[in-house]
């Protein structure tokens, strides 16, 4: 039975002096990253059955070991996908609270265009650069 995707929500459309992060565009972000969320809780579902159904107990050690090796990267997979999870229910929260939109670093608008990008971003593009910057000299 295929499980029908979430309709992507259209990019909000901001009216000419409109205030940014206004009630029409915290539920626009909402829509999204709850469509987003349950997308990600219907992918862990359907890979917990697929887990159930294929555990199977194969005689053949290369066959134990690939199916093994699968279901690692599956795991893994779900993981990160937890991870994603517990950070939009973050971003969730933040729109409760009116926090939003804003860079985590220095305050300032993070900007429609990138949230559409990435609903879960915490910095704006000036910030993440330079935080990107940090990590390749660190990296050295």
């Amino acid at each position: 039975m295929p499980v029908q995707s979430q309709k992507p929500v259209a990019p909000y459309k901001a009216k000419k002096g409109e205030e940014y992060m206004n009630p029409k565009q915290l539920d626009h972000f909402r829509q999204i990253l709850n469509g987003i969320k349950a997308e990600l809780g219907e992918d862990i579902d359907r890979t917990v059955h697929t887990m159930q159904d294929e555990a199977t107990v194969f005689a053949d050690p290369n066959d134990r070991a690939t199916q093994e090796s699968d279901m690692s990267l599956e795991l893994r997979n779900r993981d990160r996908e937890r991870k994603l999870i517990n950070r939009i229910n973050k971003m969730l929260t933040m729109i409760d609270e009116g926090e939003y939109g804003f860079c985590d670093n220095c305050g300032i608008e993070i900007g429609l265009s990138r949230l559409e990008a990435r609903p879960t971003a915490t910095l704006c593009i000036d910030c993440k650069t330079l935080d990107e910057i940090r990590e390749k000299q660190i990296a050295k």
